[in-house]
C-alpha cells in the first residue's frame, strides 16, 4: 500500500555546513520506493516492450480506433517509465549537488539543492496520486454534471460557482473542457451543466468530487444579508470510448428538439438545433445545446447518454457487490464538502478532513490539495 507523502519542511540554513537534508531525502526515497514497487517497473518494461512490437504490425491502422487506443497506451506508459527514471536520476543529483555546496561552501548550490528538494516532493507526490489511479475507468476523460439544490438564488449562484471553478481547475491542468449543456436559472446563476473534459485520468481525479457541496455565506440575495446556506450535486462519469458496449434500442429512447437558450445575445440560436434524449427504461434525461447543428448535438447528446449508462451499470455491479459481501459502513455522505465564507473562511472536506482557509483561491481552480487527498483517502484510507 503506498505511503502517504507529508509535507517537508526544508530547514533554514544558516552556514553551509548546516546543510542536511538526509532526512527529507530519505523520507521521499522511501516514499517513491513503493511507488516502484507497485508500478512493478520490470512489468512495465515487458508491457512497453509488447505494445512497441503490436504498433509496427503494418495492418494496425486498419482500424483506426483500436490503432489510437494501441498507440495512446503505449505513450502514457513509456512516459511513465520516464518519469521513475528521471526521478530516481535526479534524487542521485540531489545528493551529490548537497555534497559539492558543503564541500565548497557554495552558497549557490545550496539554494539550488533546496529548491530542487521542492521540487522532487512535489513530483513524487503527484506521482503517488497517480498511482493510485488504478481504477478500470480512472484513465478516461470525465463527464461532470453540477446541479443546484436547497437554497433559491444562493443554490442557482452556488452551482454556477462550482461549474466556474471546476473550469478554473481544468485550465490550470491544461486539460481541454467543452461546456455540452447548461440551464440558466431564472434568477443569478444556472439550475444544472454538463461538460466534458477530455484529458487522460480526468474521470479518476475528478471522480472523488462527486457529491453534494454545502456553501455557508452571507446571501447577496438576501435584503437583510443573513447567512443562507444552499447546496449543490456534482456528478461525474467517464466519458464511453469506442470499445464500450452499451446497446441502446431506438425503441428505449425519445429524442425531442428544441430551441437552445441562454442569457441572451448571440448564444440563443434561431433554429431548433438543441437536442435532448430520453432514455425511456432507466428515465435518465440528457440534452445537449452547444452545437450550431441538431446532428452534432444529437452525438453529443448521445455520448453523454452512454457514459451515464456505463456509469449507472457501474453503480449496480458495485451494489450488487457490495450486497454480497454483507453490511458495509458507507463511505460517502451525503455532504462531502462545506465552503464557508461567514462567520469564518474556511473549505473543508468532511472525508478527508483536509481544509483550507482560502475559499477565493479554491473557486478560483486551487483543487490539486483537495483531489490529492480525496484519492489516498478513498484507496488507502488516509490523507
Amino acid at each position: 500500500m503506498p505511503k502517504v507523502l507529508r509535507v517537508l519542511v526544508t530547514p533554514k540554513l544558516e552556514n553551509m555546513s548546516d546543510l542536511d537534508l538526509s532526512a527529507e531525502i530519505k523520507q521521499i526515497r522511501g516514499t517513491f520506493a513503493t511507488i516502484a514497487e507497485v508500478t512493478d517497473v520490470p512489468k512495465l518494461d515487458k508491457e512497453i516492450e509488447q505494445l512497441e512490437q503490436d504498433v509496427q504490425d503494418p495492418n494496425l491502422w486498419d482500424n483506426p480506433d483500436a490503432a489510437q487506443k494501441l498507440t495512446s497506451a503505449l505513450s502514457r506508459k513509456q512516459a511513465q517509465r520516464t518519469r521513475i527514471q528521471s526521478i530516481t536520476s535526479r534524487l542521485d543529483d540531489l545528493e551529490v549537488l548537497i555534497e559539492l555546496a558543503n564541500s565548497e561552501s557554495d552558497k549557490s548550490a545550496a539554494t539550488e539543492a533546496t529548491n530542487e528538494l521542492e521540487s522532487l516532493r512535489k513530483l513524487v507526490a503527484e506521482q503517488e496520486v497517480e498511482t493510485l489511479l488504478n481504477g478500470e475507468y480512472d484513465s478516461r476523460a470525465a463527464i461532470v454534471t453540477i446541479r443546484s439544490g436547497a437554497g433559491g438564488d444562493d443554490a442557482t449562484d452556488f452551482a454556477e460557482m462550482l461549474m466556474r471553478m471546476y473550469l478554473r481547475y481544468s485550465e490550470k491542468q491544461g486539460w481541454p473542457a467543452q461546456v455540452l449543456d447548461i440551464s440558466h436559472a431564472e434568477g443569478a446563476g444556472i439550475k444544472s451543466a454538463t461538460f466534458e473534459i477530455d484529458a487522460p485520468y480526468a474521470y479518476g481525479q475528478l471522480s472523488v468530487e462527486a457529491g453534494t457541496h454545502r456553501l455557508v455565506r452571507m446571501s447577496p440575495f438576501n435584503a437583510a444579508g443573513k447567512r443562507q446556506t444552499s447546496f449543490a450535486a456534482v456528478e461525474v462519469v467517464p466519458l464511453i470510448e469506442q470499445t464500450d458496449v452499451i446497446d441502446i434500442p431506438e425503441s428505449d429512447i425519445r429524442i425531442d428538439v428544441f430551441r437552445s437558450s441562454g442569457p441572451g445575445g448571440q448564444s440563443v440560436n434561431t433554429t431548433d438545433s438543441a437536442v435532448r434524449i430520453t432514455h425511456i427504461p432507466t428515465g435518465t434525461v440528457v440534452s445537449c445545446q452547444n452545437e450550431k447543428s441538431q446532428l452534432q448535438n444529437k452525438a453529443s447528446a448521445m455520448r453523454v447518454l452512454q457514459s451515464r449508462l456505463l456509469e449507472f451499470r457501474r453503480t449496480e455491479e458495485e451494489a450488487t457487490k457490495k450486497q454480497l459481501a454483507g453490511d458495509a459502513t458507507a463511505s460517502w455522505g451525503d455532504q462531502m464538502r462545506s465552503y464557508v465564507m461567514a462567520p469564518y473562511q474556511m473549505v473543508k472536506d468532511l472525508r478527508t478532513n483536509f481544509e483550507v482557509n482560502n475559499p477565493d483561491a479554491v473557486f478560483d481552480g486551487d483543487l490539486s490539495g483537495f483531489i490529492a487527498a480525496g484519492i489516498r483517502w478513498r484507496k488507502t484510507g488516509t490523507i
